[in-house]
């Protein structure tokens, strides 16, 4: 699949959102959590404020536990997590998402394992990234691998979150999503 150019209308304002980072795993730390790594570097390189970062275990009621703190705090725009979302037993964050959810972002798992599809080929049906909007904080959950958190942050994170793109962006909609 060929690249495709952002098609970012320069006579906008950039507008940098808050986003926290929440790496699930029982198994990665601070010094080894490669994947969250990739994206905190991609969320600041974008001009966005990563405004924390955690790692929990693959524990789906601490997961509940911080994304309720998060979706409440006025300082979060947006989530992303990396992490529990395959299908082992302790897989848990997509029912975490459907637990908090106000309104799933179904496009958003679909088009990651189309770009994923591309890459790993149909190993991508393991995947069950998703999305959703949640007390008007958005929510997105990428698997943990490092492959996959580039090509969620590369292929639809980095445009969809830049208020500059067209013909429309998720940062547009952030004044309504509490309607």
């Amino acid at each position: 699949m060929a690249e495709r150019a952002l098609p970012i209308d320069e006579s906008r304002d950039f507008k940098p959102i808050r986003i926290a980072l929440l790496t699930v795993s029982d198994t990665r730390t601070a010094d080894n959590d490669t994947s969250g790594d990739i994206l905190a570097e991609r969320i600041e390189a974008a001009g966005h404020i990563l405004a924390d970062r955690h790692i929990v275990p693959d524990d789906l009621d601490i997961i509940l536990a911080q994304f309720h703190l998060w979706i409440d705090d006025l300082g979060i725009d947006c989530v992303i997590s990396t992490g529990g979302t395959g299908l082992t037993g302790r897989d848990t964050t997509p029912e975490a998402i459907e637990r908090v959810q106000d309104k799933a972002i179904p496009g958003f798992g679909e088009l990651f394992r189309m770009l994923s599809y591309e890459k790993i080929g149909t190993s991508t049906v393991q995947s069950r990234a998703c999305a959703c909007v949640a007390r008007g904080t958005y929510l997105f959950a990428l698997p943990g691998s490092n492959g996959a958190v580039k090509d969620g942050w590369d292929g639809i994170l980095e445009s969809q979150l830049d208020s500059r793109h067209r013909p429309c962006n998720f940062v547009e909609l952030m004044p309504r999503l509490s309607e």
